[in-house]
């Protein structure tokens, strides 16, 4: 591997204001690395090379002129295939958008990111209009996880993390409504970055259909990259303004692994606690807890409430055929199934408003609760991510018939969305960490979860993991 490839991002672009390197040469670097480990992966599955060229170059001549530039100019980057780039528009894994015109705007995000002077070259895979936990789609095929090729690398920004832990980009832009930066991150051993709901724009994503503009409760964008500093860096770009650091030692973490709803392997568990040993290492106070909230009526409540999104946005076609596979009585399916199984029937047609509405006021009483849990005075909670490591493909078109095999068990597959709903359907900020190996050699992250509007402290807790525990194996691509 390319010594230019295997640097930080912030080593990156120290390297180009130094003129040790142009933007050129780091942008050719990049693409021979993905020449080299894409056929695979699958991680990228779209590029603008021309354009991204031209842009390389340009940076490279003002720079050589003495002119200011962007914090990111000349570094190359890909971009989650939800996200529409002009040249790159987002095809969200979707036949019907296949074919859209080349020009389009940039998402917002895109936006930001290029006037920063970022050169966007490619796009990373992603499922059916974001929605499974793996990146596979009739279009571009299955993306692989560089640590175990037979094994997803999450979803639905699972290209985006394959293609971060393989070095193929230093920095990636991705979306979250079930997990889809945290998931990915966990799997692939990366770092991401949950905003809390509603701090960086969503506008350019894809799903709602292209075009169609509205205002999506619970989905967040936000980045991803390899160590907590560069998403720290990145995340500082997105939004504009720089976070905060301060010191974590006497901050309260609420160390939360146990829960009898919530299936979770052995491995993940203990790599959760021995985090939380990190940090306690590292001079925070670390205590277990139970959960902060009713987790019954929390997976209730962020069930309908996600399911009354993902239907209103679904493109007639692939409504029309959940539909026609929809059980004829759903309430005697309700009857003997799970909330699990019946989220995947239900999401064929939208929930009632009026239990829409109930939903949203339980929600809002739980957010309620979260509020008085950190008014004691808890800084974070530290939760796992992933009911299990990165797991087999597994393509079963039905989701409710899959399985997750958790310490010699059989779980339901939705089971993926217990540990990460706190965080999502409370709108809360959450950072995937990486923290640990299994003896296989799959990474393990863990979820740091904080208060509204508190990024700046998760991402200090999670940059104190990250000095505590070191630097972990990478991929042998």
């Amino acid at each position: 591997m390319s010594d230019l490839v295997s640097k930080s991002a912030r080593a990156m672009i120290e390297n180009l204001v130094a003129k040790r390197v142009s933007a050129r040469e780091l942008l050719d670097a990049h693409v021979a690395r993905c020449e080299a480990v894409n056929p695979k992966l699958n991680a990228v599955v779209a590029t603008d090379l021309d354009r991204a060229r031209r842009e390389a170059q340009a940076i490279d001549d003002a720079r050589a002129r003495g002119e200011a530039l962007g914090p990111l100019a000349g570094l190359p980057m890909t971009v989650k295939d939800c996200f529409d780039v002009d040249g790159l528009p987002s095809v969200a894994g979707n036949p019907a958008f296949a074919d859209r015109p080349k020009a389009c705007p940039d998402a917002d995000v895109v936006k930001t990111a290029r006037a920063a002077g970022a050169i966007v070259w490619g796009k990373t895979n992603v499922p059916l209009m974001a929605s499974d936990v793996q990146s596979f789609n009739a279009v571009y095929g299955t993306t692989n996880n560089p640590y175990d090729l037979a094994r997803t690398p999450g979803g639905s920004s699972g290209g985006a993390a394959a293609a971060l832990a393989a070095h193929i980009t230093p920095l990636e832009i991705g979306s979250d409504i079930g997990g889809s930066l945290r998931h990915p991150a966990n799997f692939c051993g990366v770092a991401s970055l949950k905003p809390t709901w509603g701090r960086l724009s969503l506008d350019g994503h894809v799903p709602p259909p292209p075009g169609v503009r509205m205002e999506t409760d619970l989905a967040v964008s936000g980045p991803m990259a390899r160590d907590i500093a560069d998403l720290r860096l990145f995340y500082d770009v997105l939004r504009g303004a720089p976070s905060p650091t301060r010191s974590i030692k006497g901050a309260r973490i609420a160390l939360w692994t146990d829960e009898p709803e919530f299936p979770l392997a052995a491995d993940v568990r203990a790599a959760i606690e021995d985090a939380g040993a990190a940090l306690a290492r590292q001079g925070a106070a670390v205590t277990p807890i139970a959960a902060p909230v009713d987790v019954t009526q929390l997976m209730d409540s962020y069930f309908t409430i996600l399911i009354s999104i993902i239907s209103a946005g679904l493109p007639e076609p692939i409504y029309a055929a959940m539909e026609a596979a929809r059980p004829a009585s759903l309430e005697a399916m309700k009857a003997g199934a799970s909330r699990y199984s019946q989220a995947g029937y239900i999401v064929a047609s939208t929930p009632p408003y009026r239990d829409v509405a109930a939903a949203r006021y339980v929600r809002q009483t739980l957010k309620d609760r979260v509020a008085g849990f950190f008014a004691e005075g808890w800084d974070a909670i530290l939760a796992p991510i992933s009911t299990v490591p990165a797991f087999p493909h597994d393509h079963e078109p039905q989701q409710t018939a899959r399985r997750l095999a958790c310490d010699g068990r059989a779980v339901e597959y939705l089971h993926i969305l217990d540990w990460i709903a706190l965080a999502t359907a409370l709108h809360l900020p959450a950072v995937a960490a990486p923290v640990s190996r299994t003896r296989a050699g799959l990474p393990i992250g863990a979820q740091i979860i904080t208060r509204w509007d508190d990024e700046a402290r998760a991402l200090d807790l999670a940059e104190a993991l990250e000095r505590e525990i070191g630097a972990l194996p990478q991929p042998a691509l």
